[in-house]
């Protein structure tokens, strides 16, 4: 207990305690945040991507720290070393049966990209997942659906590889493999299937509009432009530049225009971007005024067209009823999201084509 004088004395003689203690704590705030800026940077700083002429508004802004998440499946890739082919090698399509793409390769490398397939694709299933007779030491036969499709889709590596370079190779060589899209699953994640119209009751536009849909993105728009526009080679169209047109709701030139709409967002979607990226908002009808990321994307549209007609489509009658869509029991297909997962650049840039020259043509592979 205090002395009366003390007790006495302050309260003669009153302070006011409140403000240095409000100054020193508004000092020692500041002084903590100024610690924690230089010690771990700016929270919200921005980086951009300038997409167009200076002045016109046209770039891509995130922050720094979305930019600096990696892509997860990236630590799970499997990569290997190839080997230097050695003058007189056999080769694998002499010395195992029914090797029908890649039998130019040593046997080495041969099985150095099955082994990696297995990685890539069916780590858990392993070899069995395409050979049926994997145990008994018979690869050869053909009993398992998967090994049809697999071969299919090393032609189609080969292919996007090799015809596709401006797409996939637009700032750097980065090529794809089977990881691209796989992921290490089976069945690689955003793959689609028809579903309109979305009601089987009812036909028309309203069953294939507003409804909530993965193709439309959640959102009210059309749910099958990426039948229309990623396999039925569809113009995409947004609207006409002639005034007083006389059209009305239900038209094709509006049907069109809502498509376009949905593949756009579903485009954003995919890549992670917002229209600017490839569009100068001001004029998004005039390719003069595009970005030279729009060239890329128009690329990519062909190429999807490309691997959905001649590749995965005609598989359609390979496919057990399980992995067929689920109103028109159609083949699975491939689209922008299939191998961006949502990244401007599928792996983030990732190399996938360095180790693995055998997928990147259907010639004779170059090994450095």
């Amino acid at each position: 207990m205090l002395p009366k004088w003390f007790t006495d004395w302050n309260r003669e003689n009153p302070v006011d305690i409140y403000k240095p203690a409000i100054i020193i704590g508004v000092l020692g705030s500041a002084v903590f945040a100024t610690a924690l800026l230089v010690t771990w940077g700016q929270p919200l700083a921005t980086d951009s991507l300038q997409t167009g002429p200076r002045g016109t508004g046209m770039k891509v802004a995130k922050f720094e720290n979305e930019l600096a998440v990696p892509d997860p499946t990236i630590v799970d890739y499997y990569t290997d070393e190839p080997f230097i082919p050695e003058a007189g090698e056999d080769l694998a399509g002499d010395i195992y049966e029914n090797v029908q793409v890649l039998g130019g390769l040593t046997d080495a490398n041969f099985n150095r990209l099955m082994n990696a397939m297995t990685q890539w694709v069916a780590p858990e299933q392993g070899c069995a997942y395409c050979h049926a007779g994997a145990d008994e030491g018979n690869y050869a036969d053909d009993d398992l659906y998967t090994k049809v499709v697999a071969r299919s889709m090393i032609q189609m590596t080969q292919n996007i590889n090799e015809s596709w370079d401006g797409h996939v190779n637009a700032a750097e060589v980065v090529g794809v493999n089977c990881y691209t899209c796989h992921r290490g699953q089976n069945v690689p994640s955003e793959i689609w299937f028809r579903i309109d119209p979305v009601t089987e009751s009812t036909a028309g536009w309203s069953s294939n509009q507003n409804r909530t849909t993965s193709q439309s993105q959640f959102t009210s728009l059309p749910s099958d432009a990426l039948q229309k526009y990623l396999l039925e080679y569809e113009q995409i169209n947004v609207h006409d530049l002639d005034s007083r047109v006389d059209t009305q709701p239900g038209d094709p030139t509006w049907q069109n225009t809502e498509r376009t709409f949905s593949l756009m967002n579903y485009f954003s979607n995919s890549l992670g971007r917002n229209c600017v990226f490839c569009h100068n908002s001001r004029a998004f009808y005039d390719p003069v005024q595009h970005t030279p990321q729009w060239g890329t994307a128009m690329l990519g549209i062909s190429m999807v067209q490309e691997m959905n007609n001649d590749y995965l489509v005609p598989l359609e009658g390979v496919y057990p009823p399980e992995r067929l869509g689920p109103v028109y029991a159609d083949a699975p297909k491939a689209a922008c999201k299939t191998c961006h997962k949502g990244y401007q650049r599928p792996l983030q840039g990732l190399n996938v084509i360095s180790d693995w020259p055998e997928l990147a043509t259907t010639e004779a592979p170059v090994y450095e």
